[in-house]
């Protein structure tokens, strides 16, 4: 008897992004009258090309042009949505195994990859590995040829990844100092009761790398060293010199829905999915256009699929972990500003004594890299890699391997063991 395979449901949350691939499909039609009449305001950089489109049109039809405009909108937005339902029917699904588990508290499990089938069977040095707590952590172990941890272990390293898992009802309270002290520092026994005891190097990606870098703090004495990968600092630096003003608003339209998420438990997913599609509206529109040239069998689609699945698989996030994030780092700013505690104790960079090597991706879109560079800043003798990827792109891109994977295995392989 098979077993069936649940359907798809991303990308998520699907009402808002056909909402917004919609209006950007259909925008180009609106503008025209804008165009036609001259009161359309451009741009420095588009006034140029804007003046030689208008020249080019003014021996075309109006009406011919209009009705071409929106056809060619229309065509668009069914590509959409054609490349959506080939995503939905894909055959591949993720067929990993997980390695054994080393430590398990509520649902928090920390996976040994030391012991998978590609381990290498080394006596290299022991790292643990601390994602987000907003994703599944098989992000650096996404597939069989796309596997970070997988790489690391056939490279005789002993990785670890920390799999936070779907908040249950007994992890529905935690808050940071919970996740950061109790989960992370059991995972850290863990993986030094499998090191012989010795002290063994901490990875923070993403938010993970907040909570590694306050372990790192907390338990100097047990950690080799510290890898952060496109973790933020300075919630308030962007690119764009907005002063943080997108971290503001996003604090500022999740402040009231608080008293909702505590009778919940917790914050839903399409929220936070929501949250994310803020940093980039367009992303899903031009992503699923792309994927609808790929051959369906390729391997760029099978990749294309295999991370479309992780993306749209969140988790939730418990309503105290929330405020701290949301309202503490995202909207007042606190770890840059010095006043982020765990346990009482304010989280200083700057008293770290331990090989640091700091990972700030130049094309990150969630973490604005002068918010990771921050961060590095502020831990003195830190390394720093500024590979040219992505936030998610520089652990399963196709240029991860040489730009941030090997690199990150050279640097594991100069800590004392």
């Amino acid at each position: 008897m098979s077993t069936r395979v649940p359907p798809r449901t991303g990308p998520r949350p699907l009402p808002l992004h056909f909402a917004i691939a919609a209006m950007a499909c259909r925008s180009s039609w609106a503008a025209l009258p804008s165009l036609n009449d001259g009161s359309m305001r451009w741009s420095g950089a588009l006034a140029q090309r804007a003046a030689a489109l208008k020249a080019a049109l003014e021996n075309v039809d109006p009406e011919a042009f209009r009705h071409a405009v929106e056809k060619a909108g229309q065509d668009r937005f069914k590509r959409f949505l054609g490349a959506i339902d080939g995503y939905r029917r894909h055959p591949y699904r993720r067929s990993l195994t997980d390695p054994p588990v080393a430590f398990s508290m509520g649902s928090t499990r920390l996976l040994d990859y030391g012991r998978c089938p590609e381990a290498a069977g080394g006596t290299g040095p022991a790292v643990i590995f601390a994602p987000s707590l907003v994703n599944r952590a098989h992000v650096l172990d996404l597939s069989g040829k796309r596997s970070l941890m997988r790489y690391l272990a056939a490279r005789g390293v002993r990785p670890f990844l920390v799999d936070w898992g779907e908040p249950g009802s007994e992890d529905r309270g935690l808050g940071l100092d919970d996740y950061v002290l109790d989960r992370l520092g059991g995972c850290l026994d863990a993986a030094r009761a499998a090191n012989r005891g010795r002290p063994v190097a901490v990875v923070g990606y993403c938010m993970g790398g907040l909570l590694a870098l306050a372990l790192a703090q907390a338990r100097a004495d047990q950690v080799s060293g510290l890898a952060l990968l496109a973790t933020p600092w300075d919630f308030h630096a962007d690119a764009q010199g907005g002063g943080g003003a997108q971290a503001r608003l996003t604090a500022q339209l999740m402040a009231p829905a608080f008293p909702v998420f505590e009778a919940m438990g917790s914050v839903p997913v399409d929220t936070l999915q929501m949250i994310f599609a803020s940093l980039d509206p367009c992303l899903a529109l031009r992503k699923f256009l792309a994927f609808s040239e790929f051959e369906p069998d390729s391997e760029r689609a099978e990749a294309f699929v295999a991370l479309e699945d992780w993306l749209n698989d969140g988790v939730a996030l418990p309503v105290e972990v929330a405020r701290a994030c949301l309202l503490g780092w995202y909207g007042e700013n606190l770890p840059a500003r010095g006043q982020w505690r765990v346990a009482g104790e304010k989280i200083d960079p700057a008293k770290l004594n331990l090989p640091t090597l700091v990972v700030v991706p130049r094309n990150d879109r969630i973490v604005p890299p002068a918010s990771a560079q921050a961060l590095a800043g502020a831990i003195e003798g830190a390394r720093i890699l500024n590979p040219p990827a992505g936030h998610i792109g520089m652990v399963v891109g196709s240029k991860g391997r040489t730009h941030v994977w090997e690199p990150l295995a050279d640097w594991f392989e100069s800590l004392p063991n």
